[in-house]
C-alpha cells in the first residue's frame, strides 16, 4: 500500500528428525538446519524488518554442555546480521579447532547454534521501543532443562492488562506489562507446575533425580499446559515455543486470525507463517503444506512424534483478510489468484467512472505490491474491450471496410508504469512546509504517456490514512495533466482500528473516519459524535461479552459512495487540476475474492473476539478526549 503501515511478524520452526550425521552425509553439512532457517526467515522478511531472532536446541547433551543458543538483532538488516554472527562464530571454532570439520559429534558438542530444533522470528515493531530486548525469541531460563522456555510469535493480545493482573494473583512479579512477557510467564507458570507434579510422581515410583528427568520429558503434557495457559487469551496469535529438553509447539488462535502452516516428511517438520516459504525452501508441492487449524496446536515431542491437538474451542473462522490483500507473499498460489480477483471485481465501478472509455484511459498501479490486482483489473478491462470491439463490428457490419476493421481490432488497453518510488529519498527536514515539498517527490512519474484528455486509473492495495496520496502521489500524477485521476483500492474503506497485530491503533488517523466526521459537520449532525463517546464510556466497566461496537453508528447515516466522495475531497486540494475519483472494493466482493479469509473488522467493525469491541470503543474515547495513547 502507498501508506506506510507496519504489521504482524513472522515465525519459522524447523525440527530435524534424523541424526546430524544423516544430513552431513546426504547434504554435505551438519548445519543443514541452520541453513534452512536462514532461508525460511529470508523468505518471510516481508513480515518484519525491524528485528530478527534465532534460537536453537541440541537434544540429548551431557550435563555441563551448552544446549540452548540464541541470537537477536535490531540492525538495519537484522536477518543478515544474526546469521553473519552465527557464521563468524562457526568459522572461529573451525579455525581454532580444525579437527571439528569432519567430526559431527564434536561439532554438536562444541559449536553453538548447531542442533536439531530451531526457532526463528522476524519482527515489525508496532508497539513499544524497537530495542533488541523487544526482539523475539524470548527466553525464560531455569536450571531444570524441562523448565527452560523459548517463545516467539506473531500476535497481539487485546487484554494484556487482565492477563498481567492474573499473573499478580498467581503470586508472580512480571518484569513488564508487555503481552509477550505475560504470555510467556503464564505458560511458564503451568509448565513449572506440571514439571513439579511429574517429579513428585517419579519420586513416588522410586526413581532417582537423574532417572526422573527422562520420565518428565516423556510424560509432560504440552496440550494440557497450553489449555490452562491460553483459556483467558483474547487476540490473534500464532505462538511458537521450545522447551529446553526438546518438546516444541505452535498454537493458533481460535478464530484463525493469524496464519500458520506446517509440513512433515521423514527428515524434517517445519512450521511457518507463510506457505510459499515452506514450498520454496523445501521444494514441496502446494498440497503437501497444511494449515494449522484454528484453536489447535501442532505439538512435537522430544522423540519427534507430531500431533495436532485442540487447545481451545474454535470460533467462527475470521482469518485476516489483509493477509490476502497485502501482507503475505503474493507467490502463494491461492493468494495470487485472490488478488487478481480483487482487481477483476472492482473493474465494473472503474468502467462506470470512465464512462467505458477504454480508448482514452491509461491503467497503472502503485505501489509494486498492487501489481497482481492490476493484472486482474486488466483481465476485466480486456473483456470489456473485446465486448466493445464485437459491438462495433456488429453495428457496422453492413458498411465495414478493411481499414475500419483494422482500426477496431488495433484498439488495445493502454497500460503504463506510471509511478516509481524513489526508495533512496529521505525527508530529512521535519519543519512542516519544507517537509511537505520533499514528501511530494517520494514518487517519480513517467512523462509522455498520458495525453491531456486521458483518464488515468491507478490501483492501490488499500488506502489507510491517505497521507501519501494527498502529499505525494496525486500531486505527481497531476503533473501528467490527465483529465481525470481515478484511484482504485482493491480493499474496502478502512473504518476501524486493528487490535490483532497490525499498526492501526488510532481512529483519527484513518481517512474514512475523518470523512465521516466531516460529513456530520457538513450536515449539522455532529451531536452524534458526542453521543457515541458517552455510550462508549458507559461500557468501560462492562464485561467483554456485554460490550458492543458503538463506533459503527458514526458511519451508519452515510452510503459507501458518500464516504468515498468525501475521502476524495480530503486527499485532493485546489492545487490538483484533474478531477479526482476514489473507488473502493465492496465488502461483499472482498468475501467473494477471499472466501477463506473472512476477517473484515477493519472494514465492518465486526470483531472476531470480545476484546475487539472494547478496543474500538477505547480508541474512540481516546480520540474524543484528545488522548494520544494507543487503545491497546
Amino acid at each position: 500500500m502507498s501508506d506506510a503501515l507496519k504489521h504482524e511478524c513472522g515465525i519459522a520452526m524447523v525440527r530435524l528428525l534424523k541424526p546430524l550425521e544423516y544430513y552431513k552425509e546426504k547434504y554435505g553439512t551438519a548445519f543443514y538446519g541452520v541453513n534452512k532457517m536462514y532461508l525460511m526467515m529470508e523468505k518471510q522478511h516481508n513480515r518484519g524488518q525491524d528485528g530478527a531472532g534465532f534460537a536453537s536446541i541440541k537434544l540429548d547433551v551431557n550435563p555441563g554442555e551448552r544446549y540452548i543458543s540464541r541470537v537477536r538483532s535490531n540492525a538495519q538488516q537484522p536477518i543478515q546480521d544474526i546469521f553473519a554472527q552465527i557464521n563468524d562464530r562457526i568459522n572461529l571454532e573451525f579455525k581454532t579447532h580444525p579437527a571439528l570439520k569432519d567430526d559431527v559429534a564434536a561439532q554438536k558438542k562444541y559449536i553453538p547454534y548447531i542442533g536439531e530444533l530451531f526457532l526463528g522470528h522476524v519482527r515489525y515493531g508496532t508497539f513499544g521501543i524497537n530495542s533488541v530486548e523487544n526482539v523475539h525469541p524470548f527466553l525464560r531460563q531455569n536450571n531444570w532443562m524441562h523448565r527452560n522456555l523459548i517463545i516467539a510469535g506473531n500476535f497481539n493480545m487485546t487484554n494484556t492488562t487482565e492477563l498481567f493482573d492474573n499473573l499478580i494473583k498467581l503470586g508472580m512479579h512480571p518484569k513488564e506489562k508487555a503481552d509477550t512477557i505475560t504470555v510467556m510467564e503464564k505458560i511458564g507458570h503451568f509448565l513449572d507446575d506440571a514439571v513439579r507434579k511429574l517429579y513428585k510422581k517419579a519420586k513416588g515410583k522410586g526413581m532417582t533425580k537423574i532417572e526422573a528427568s527422562p520420565y518428565i520429558a516423556e510424560k509432560l503434557n504440552l496440550a494440557k499446559i497450553l489449555r490452562k495457559s491460553a483459556k483467558d487469551w483474547d487476540g490473534g496469535y500464532a505462538m511458537a515455543g521450545l522447551l529446553g529438553h526438546g518438546d516444541s509447539f505452535v498454537l493458533r488462535d481460535p478464530a484463525g486470525i493469524r496464519p500458520a502452516y506446517y509440513y512433515k516428511d521423514d527428515e524434517v517438520i517445519v512450521i511457518a507463517s507463510e506457505r510459499p516459504a515452506i514450498q520454496t525452501v523445501f521444494n514441496v508441492d502446494f498440497d503437501a503444506v497444511k494449515e494449522v487449524e484454528p484453536g489447535h496446536a501442532i505439538i512435537i515431542k522430544k522423540d519427534g512424534t507430531m500431533t495436532s491437538s485442540q487447545i481451545l474451542e474454535p470460533l467462527a473462522r475470521k482469518s485476516c483478510s489483509f493477509e490476502r490483500i497485502y501482507f503475505s507473499r503474493g507467490s502463494d498460489a491461492e493468494i495470487y489468484q485472490e488478488r487478481k480477483k480483487l482487481g477483476r471485481l472492482v473493474m465494473p465501478k472503474v468502467l462506470e467512472a470512465i464512462n467505458h472509455d477504454t480508448e482514452n484511459t491509461v491503467f497503472s498501479f502503485i505501489p509494486n505490491t498492487a501489481e497482481t490486482s492490476f493484472y486482474g483489473m486488466l483481465d476485466a478491462a480486456q473483456n470489456e474491450l473485446n465486448k466493445q470491439k464485437n459491438e462495433a463490428i456488429l453495428k457496422e457490419k453492413e458498411t465495414l471496410t478493411d481499414a475500419r476493421l483494422q482500426q477496431i481490432q488495433s484498439h488495445k488497453i493502454r497500460t503504463e508504469k506510471i509511478a516509481i518510488k524513489d526508495v533512496k529519498l529521505r525527508t530529512f527536514i521535519t519543519e512542516d512546509s519544507s517537509r511537505d515539498d520533499l514528501v511530494a517527490h517520494v514518487y517519480d512519474v513517467t512523462y509522455g504517456v498520458v495525453k491531456p484528455n486521458d483518464n488515468l486509473v491507478i490501483i492501490d492495495d488499500s488506502i489507510v490514512r491517505g497521507t501519501t496520496l494527498k502529499k505525494s502521489i496525486l500531486k505527481m500524477l497531476d503533473r501528467l495533466h490527465p483529465k481525470q485521476i481515478v484511484v482504485v483500492s482493491s480493499a474496502p474503506q478502512i473504518r476501524f482500528p486493528d487490535c490483532y497485530g497490525i499498526d492501526m491503533a488510532r481512529l483519527e488517523d484513518l481517512v474514512a473516519f475523518q470523512a465521516a466526521l466531516a460529513l456530520h459537520e457538513e450536515r449539522g449532525t455532529s451531536a452524534v459524535v458526542e453521543d457515541i463517546y458517552h455510550r462508549c464510556k458507559k461500557q468501560v466497566e462492562l464485561h467483554d461479552s456485554e460490550v458492543v461496537n458503538h463506533v459503527k453508528d458514526l458511519y451508519a447515516p452515510f452510503s459507501d459512495q458518500e464516504i468515498s466522495d468525501k475521502i476524495a475531497d480530503i486527499i485532493s486540494d485546489e492545487s490538483i487540476n484533474a478531477d479526482v475519483k476514489l473507488i473502493f472494493q465492496s465488502v461483499a466482493d472482498l468475501h467473494k475474492a477471499c472466501p477463506k479469509n473472512l476477517g473484515d473488522w477493519y472494514f465492518t467493525g465486526d470483531y472476531p473476539t470480545a476484546g475487539g469491541n472494547r478496543v474500538v470503543n477505547r480508541a474512540y474515547i481516546h480520540f474524543y478526549e484528545g488522548n494520544p495513547e494507543r487503545a491497546y
